[in-house]
């Protein structure tokens, strides 16, 4: 059984002293020497622990974990983990979005992660109610250390109500913190536009908030348009296009409870009852029962179809069957919006998934912008990992 320890002196195999002076937050046990490892597999996920060179010199210090990643770094500099480091980097990251979200917006990432040297905790507010996500077990004994920086910070954005969401993919506890949790979606601003958000039942921590420009231009792009938004969820790509002036959007989900959410997400927004579609069906099945049909713009924004390396093969494969589905239903012309949120996929993979797919479509298309994630999700220059968001807006020339 693990017991725990206040601190671990964990020694490397291979030279990353570059890599993690740039930043780099994960250290994997393959990089480790076998009595460090030892060290780390009989203690408690979440200890500290001190990374020296292969000449014992510091390096970094972070927490153990439990799987490939034996340590997460927080820090380049020899300081405990203690609380004056969780509130320098809360009060980083707060500065960052009081600078870049943008006005009318209630909604934001307040703390990304790596993104924010944090490591496994990600922090989302949503007007007075915010989220506490902790991914991995290390970050997990130091949840009252993080809430207890994040509080401060919080409470002077007028917020009332923590959440603490836990656990994995298909298994997810949520309680609160602080406050009492709701029983209802709550409402929220996005560039003015009202968004219904379910943090309790609802994916992530309630929202893909990592596509707000995304909506934002497909509101942009979709005056008079005929508009087709796949993997929808709770219909925020399909309102920013009803709002955009489309002239019908029709939205795709596999889950009825988000699709009931799409439209109460459209209603509140005052946008007429006729002029949206919401279909709760599987997605390919959709596209085949209906291919006849053809759309102005058209959005896919799946779930991750690589949650590992090992899928990537199967991912690609399945991104190229979509596009070509996806481009198959445009009118000349026409625009398609895809999105990929797997890290394991490279933006150059995806992009060749892109020609693949128009190929077997029998179609020729324009890249005509790429995006990624908005700045209140900032990736560490030194972590590519970090760059997991890639968004094409291409355009079906033939």
């Amino acid at each position: 059984m693990a017991v725990m320890a206040e601190t671990l002196r964990l020694t490397l195999t291979k030279p990353l002293e570059r890599t993690l002076a740039s930043g780099h937050p994960w250290i994997y046990r393959d990089a480790v020497d076998a009595r460090s490892l030892e060290a780390i597999d009989a203690v408690a996920p979440g200890a500290t622990v001190t990374v020296c060179g292969r000449k014992g010199r510091f390096l970094a210090r972070g927490f153990s974990d439990a799987g490939p990643i034996a340590v997460r770094v927080v820090t380049n500099r020899d300081e405990p983990l203690g609380p004056h480091l969780w509130a320098r980097r809360v009060a980083r990251a707060a500065e960052l979005r009081g600078a870049v979200v943008p006005p009318q917006t209630t909604a934001y990432r307040l703390v990304h992660g790596e993104g924010d040297r944090l490591p496994g905790c990600v922090a989302d507010v949503y007007g007075a109610l915010a989220v506490l996500r902790l991914y991995g077990s290390g970050v997990l004994a130091h949840a009252g250390a993080l809430e207890a920086a994040l509080w401060p910070r919080l409470e002077a954005l007028g917020v009332d109500t923590l959440l603490l969401r836990t656990g994995g993919r298909h298994e997810v506890t949520v309680r609160a913190l602080r406050g009492v949790a709701p029983d209802a979606p709550r409402a929220v601003l996005e560039h003015g536009m009202t968004l219904l958000v379910d943090p309790v039942h609802g994916q992530k921590t309630g929202l893909f908030l990592d596509h707000r420009e995304s909506r934002r231009r497909v509101r942009a792009l979709s005056r008079d348009r005929r508009v087709l938004n796949l993997y929808a969820y709770t219909g925020g790509f399909s309102v920013a296009a009803g709002l955009g002036g489309a002239a019908h959007v029709t939205s795709v989900d596999v889950a009825p409870a988000a699709m009931t959410l799409a439209e109460a997400t459209w209603a509140a927004n005052g946008l007429p009852a006729d002029a949206h579609r919401a279909v709760s069906m599987d997605v390919p099945a959709f596209l085949a029962a209906e291919r006849e049909r053809r759309y102005d713009l058209i959005v896919a924004d799946p779930p991750s179809f690589a949650p590992s390396a090992d899928a990537v093969d199967a991912a690609l494969e399945s991104y190229r069957r979509l596009h070509a589905a996806c481009l198959r239903a445009l009118v000349p012309g026409g625009l398609y919006l895809a999105a990929s949120c797997s890290s394991h996929v490279s933006a150059a993979a995806f992009d060749e998934t892109l020609c693949d797919g128009a190929r077997r479509a029998g179609r020729v298309t324009q890249i005509l912008e790429r995006h990624g994630a908005p700045a209140d999700h900032p990736r560490l220059s030194g972590f590519p990992e970090g760059d997991y968001l890639k968004v094409a807006l291409t355009r079906l020339i033939d």
